[in-house]
């Protein structure tokens, strides 16, 4: 589904207050200076600190 773009211009990282970017897939934003992620479901993003995932954990276990 995806963010608008218009909704994705006014939204921020709730950790350091600075842009966030959609996912090439639209299933995510991602704060590029935090390194984090934020997962969008049924439409909405969670844009919750504990509830994000960091992009330098490789899915294996390892970070």
């Amino acid at each position: 589904m995806g963010i608008r773009k218009e909704l994705l211009e006014i939204l921020a990282c709730p950790k350091c207050k600075g842009p966030v970017d959609s996912t090439g897939s639209g299933d995510a934003l991602v704060c590029p200076a935090c390194r984090l992620r934020y997962e969008i479901r049924n439409g909405i993003p969670v844009m919750l600190v504990e509830e994000a995932k960091s992009l330098d954990f490789c899915g294996n276990g390892k970070p």
